[in-house]
């Protein structure tokens, strides 16, 4: 048989064939040894590439496009690795070998390649037409889909206008319904206006009925005051006719005591009646009837004392027309006449003394009082530049001196322990020229020549208003505003002496003194003088002025108890409890005043009571029981119906002391427990 050879197209047809296909064409073709070197380079050449058969039919006809995927490949090349691979030695051993494909095995790869092709284009198309179905069927469902969003939309605007129409409805319905509210208002509004009209004008014509009426009661009580007024003024014009005259006052057997006691307790009772009147109230009835009573009883008196002086001067008249008939044939008779004269004097003297007290203080008080008052002027006067100062800077010095002084007093009520002692520091330091720090400045009384002597005025006055201000509201603060003006007093004498003179001043009973009306002196001068206070005519209430006067005693007999406990001073207190007991013993040989003497005495002896018991002891005792067995009878006699109060007050007090035979001690009495913090 003939040995079959290979085509020249062989080699392309082996070139396209797969790895895999040429392996196994390699075991089923047999091998065939070609003499021919042209063959033999073919066979060579095309000995790994096949060749489809669309290559082999048109050689002409460009290669077709490869449409195995990457993955396919991948998996070919993967085969080829795996492939056996011959060994150099079986080569050079055995012949070399050339593996074939039969025409009809080429043929079927290569129908089996376009068939491949063919179901390929197939799947393209059927994938194209797929997608375009896709794409139509995704088109379809969007317009579907926006068909459905626009019905909804129109849904959702039908429900929007259907409730907006449906709320329009009710805010008519309710407008309607609010119309008919506003219409029923307005006619209730209508009816309560007629109502309120109505009752408008009866209170309109009540108003000024009561108007009327208050126009009436202010024009019988400005009557009534310009008659206590006028009363007041005729009662002390005619309490100056009871004081003895030259003419009279040689007259022994006249004592002008009785009914000037008498005198002075009716003006006394009449300026207590003008004070009340005077705080913008009119004066009642009861207060012109006692008025009128006093002034009734004063004219007696005055009539009585003048039937006296004349029966006096008659007598005298008589006695002087006998004297000149007698004298020339009776000298011995004259001689005892003068000497009935001397007896009589001695009697009516006698008399006086057991009839009536001093209406006054005695002279060595008296004395006192001017040189206390006298000193005051003298340190007013010494700083006279500083307080009429005119430029800004004496003008702002002059204030933060008088703050300085003023502040750490005013800080003084019922503080104890290191804030007193540091207000008591501050008042120290400035008084002795020392820098003191007040409102964050410092300030020093040596910045100005006439900076001490303001200080200490200043000073003083303020511890006085403090009595009269803090203590008359809250008594218990007189005790430590007492320690630290007591502990200056005692290292700066000239500040005691000051607090004398300005307490005086305003409460003369702290002397005591009664002050007598002078002539030509108004009646505001004089009870501005008595202690009052009087501001455009106006004078301040009975219970204001007691208020006050009582504030100032209280801080008095607490001075002159009590001692600062830090100095290192141990000597006398400069003010200490024997000027109490000399203010008590010169009070009671006073004629009392209605009120003002029941209420002084009532708050020296409860504030400064014990403190005397304690030193005095039997003769305290003594003392207390005259009081209530010769002084306050007298006390009640001057004392009206309405002025009872401090009367009962002081008599229990006093009472309850002579019982228990001991005086309480003040419930906010400073001791060692004060200090003790």
């Amino acid at each position: 048989m003939e040995v079959s050879s290979l085509s020249p197209l062989s080699g392309q047809i082996l070139k396209r064939l797969s790895p895999h296909l040429r392996l196994k064409t390699c075991s089923l073709t047999s091998c065939v040894r070609d003499t021919s070197p042209g063959l033999s380079e073919d066979v060579a050449a095309g000995a790994s590439f096949p060749v489809s058969p669309r290559q082999i039919s048109s050689p002409t006809s460009p290669p077709p496009i490869s449409i195995h995927s990457e993955e396919d490949e991948q998996k070919k090349t993967e085969e080829i690795k795996e492939a056996p691979v011959v060994s150099p030695a079986a080569s050079v051993s055995s012949p070399p070998v050339i593996s074939i494909l039969s025409p009809k095995a080429t043929q079927m790869a290569g129908c089996i390649r376009m068939c491949e092709h063919k179901h390929k284009a197939k799947a393209k198309a059927e994938l194209s037409l797929r997608q375009e179905q896709q794409e139509r069927l995704v088109a379809t469902v969007s317009i579907c889909e926006s068909e459905q969003l626009k019905r909804y939309e129109e849904l959702m605007e039908l429900k929007q206008r259907q409730e907006y129409q449906s709320m329009r409805d009710m805010m008519e319905k309710e407008t309607q319904e609010s119309l008919g509210r506003q219409e029923k208002l307005r006619e209730e509004h209508r009816h309560r206006m007629k109502i309120l009209n109505l009752r408008l004008r009866e209170a309109e014509q009540q108003r000024l009925r009561e108007a009327e009426l208050e126009r009436q009661r202010q024009v019988e009580g400005r009557e009534r005051h310009r008659a206590i007024n006028a009363i007041q003024e005729e009662v002390l014009q005619l309490n100056q006719l009871l004081q003895p005259r030259p003419s009279t006052h040689t007259d022994p057997a006249l004592d002008h005591t009785p009914y000037i006691t008498r005198g002075n307790q009716l003006c006394s009772q009449v300026s207590e009646v003008v004070p009340a009147s005077a705080d913008g109230k009119f004066p009642s009835v009861e207060d012109l009837t006692v008025a009128e009573r006093a002034l009734q009883e004063m004219r007696s008196l005055v009539r009585n004392l003048q039937d006296e002086v004349a029966q006096a001067a008659e007598r005298k008249r008589k006695e002087q027309e006998e004297e000149e008939e007698e004298k020339k044939r009776h000298e011995e008779l004259k001689a005892q006449q003068e000497e009935q004269k001397k007896n009589a004097a001695q009697s009516a003297k006698e008399k006086a003394k057991k009839q009536g007290l001093q209406t006054g203080a005695d002279d060595s008080t008296l004395k006192w009082y001017n040189a206390l008052q006298d000193a005051a002027s003298l340190c007013a006067q010494a700083f006279d530049e500083l307080s009429r100062a005119k430029d800004t800077q004496t003008k702002k010095l002059k204030m933060e001196l008088q703050k300085a002084a003023t502040t750490p007093v005013s800080q003084i009520a019922n503080i104890s322990g290191a804030p007193l002692k540091e207000a008591f520091d501050k008042i120290d330091k400035l008084l002795s020229s020392r820098p003191v720090t007040s409102a964050g400045k410092t300030v020093s009384t040596s910045q100005h020549p006439q900076g001490l002597e303001f200080v200490s005025y200043k000073l003083a006055e303020k511890f006085v208003k403090q009595g009269e201000e803090e203590v008359a509201s809250n008594h218990s603060a007189a005790f430590p505003i007492a320690a630290v003006a007591s502990g200056i007093w005692e290292l700066h004498p000239t500040i005691g002496e000051l607090i004398l003179a300005h307490l005086h001043k305003k409460c003369p009973y702290a002397v005591p003194h009664y002050p007598p009306m002078e002539s030509g002196t108004s009646v505001e001068d004089y009870q501005k003088v008595l202690g009052y206070r009087v501001d455009d005519s106006k004078v301040e209430g009975q219970d204001s002025f007691l208020k006050r006067m009582s504030g100032m005693i209280r801080l008095y007999a607490a001075i002159i108890q009590m001692r600062w406990p830090y100095t290192g001073k141990q000597g006398p207190h400069p003010h200490g409890l024997n000027h109490g007991w000399r203010w008590l013993a010169q009070i009671l040989n006073m004629e009392p005043l209605a009120d003002i003497t029941a209420t002084v005495l009532f708050d020296f002896l409860e504030v400064c009571g014990n403190a005397l018991m304690r030193q005095y002891r039997g003769q305290f005792w003594k003392l207390i029981l005259l009081i209530i067995e010769e002084y306050f009878p007298r006390i009640e006699a001057v004392t009206s119906t309405g002025q009872m109060g401090s009367v009962t007050r002081l008599k229990q007090f006093l009472e309850t002391s002579l019982r228990t035979k001991q005086i309480p001690a003040p419930r906010s009495e400073l001791g060692s427990a004060f200090f003790k913090s």
